[in-house]
């Protein structure tokens, strides 16, 4: 006899799971997202961008107010990730930078 009964709310327990489940995921699908963009300036006054790459391993790209900073971070930046990633930090040069109007 147990094994009937069981047989048979075993639908309305799937069914219940299913429409919590439901009810859940529509309450998140509205929401906008607000994870800003990758490489993104961290501030609003950072208008130079600077990246630096060794000649193996991983360089770094850096935001500044000043195009000098900018290329000095970026440098620093690549020496570190370099040096993390098994490359070679002492070839690290910075291979583009510029300052949007």
């Amino acid at each position: 006899m147990t094994g009937q009964s069981a047989r048979q709310s075993s639908p309305w327990v799937l069914l219940s799971l299913l429409a919590i489940d439901l009810a859940l995921t529509a309450g998140c699908s509205g929401k906008s997202s607000t994870v800003a963009a990758p490489y993104s300036p961290p501030g609003t006054g950072s208008t130079c961008y600077a990246k630096a790459l060794p000649t193996v391993g991983e360089g770094g790209l850096a935001w500044a107010d000043t195009l000098s900073m900018a290329r000095q971070k970026s440098l620093d930046n690549c020496i570190r990730y370099a040096g993390r990633s098994g490359g070679t930090p002492n070839t690290c040069k910075v291979v583009l930078a510029e300052c949007k109007p």
